[in-house]
Parts: structure tokens; C-alpha cells; sequence
């Protein structure tokens, strides 16, 4: 299951000293990314949390390709690697207006309790969406 987002524009505030995006910011696009995919299918992540269901992110990894720079189009494609269990992992693909890969990433999101903090069942609208 595949999602690209809507164009988006690297903000001078995102760029480091040597003018490219500084890379802890990749984490942040793809946070874009998967809300923006959440939201595409429908579903909330506010109503998750509100629900009681809290979704972070357990690990993240990156591998940066090429820069962006400021000013710089460019779309992230999130995929959903497995159907949802204990955990949702995800893969992601930034490419600038060029559509040459910049960046390629995987996070893996748990599933925890807000009232216990501890690991909880995925919630049934995921489940049904992503089954």
C-alpha cells in the first residue's frame, strides 16, 4: 500500500550552513508523509490519540542520497511494508522535482496504551484498513 504526498517546498529554515536540508529533518517529512497518508485513508490520528491509542515511532533509520536545497520541490512516497500487529513499518522514498531519489527511509511505529503506557492491540480501524 502506496501514498505520495503533494508537492512540498524545503523552507529556508530546514537548510543548514552548508545551504542543503539538514538531515534530521528527514524524519520530520516523513512524519508528513505518514499523517498525510493517515489522513488520505480516512483516518485521525488526533481520534487514535483521543481514543486512547498512542502510535511512536520505536525506530527510525535514514540513508541520504543526495541534498536538497532550499526553495526545492519534492514528494515523499510512504509505503506500508506489513499488514499491522504490535507495530506498523514503513518505508519511504523522497524524490526532489527531478524525480531522483534524495532520501530512502524506514520507521516502525508501536501501538501503546495512553492510560497504561504499555503495548496495546492495533485498533480496529487500521486493522480494516490496512487488511
Amino acid at each position: 500500500m502506496n501514498y505520495t504526498t503533494v508537492e512540498v517546498r524545503v523552507r529556508y529554515v530546514e537548510t543548514d550552513q552548508m545551504s542543503f536540508v539538514h538531515h534530521s529533518n528527514y524524519l520530520k517529512y516523513f512524519e508528513l508523509a505518514r499523517l498525510e497518508w493517515l489522513n488520505f485513508l480516512g483516518i485521525s490520528y488526533s481520534q487514535l490519540e483521543e481514543s486512547g491509542v498512542l502510535m511512536p515511532v520505536v525506530r527510525a533509520s535514514a540513508e541520504y542520497i543526495k541534498p536538497l536545497f532550499f526553495d526545492e520541490s519534492f514528494k515523499i512516497t510512504v509505503s506500508l511494508i506489513d499488514p499491522p500487529k504490535a507495530t506498523l513499518k514503513f518505508q519511504y522514498v523522497v524524490v526532489n522535482s527531478k524525480n531522483i531519489t534524495v532520501c530512502k527511509g524506514e520507521t516502525v511505529l508501536a501501538f501503546l496504551s495512553k492510560k497504561t503506557m504499555r503495548p496495546t492491540r492495533c485498533p480496529k480501524i487500521l486493522n480494516e484498513k490496512f487488511s
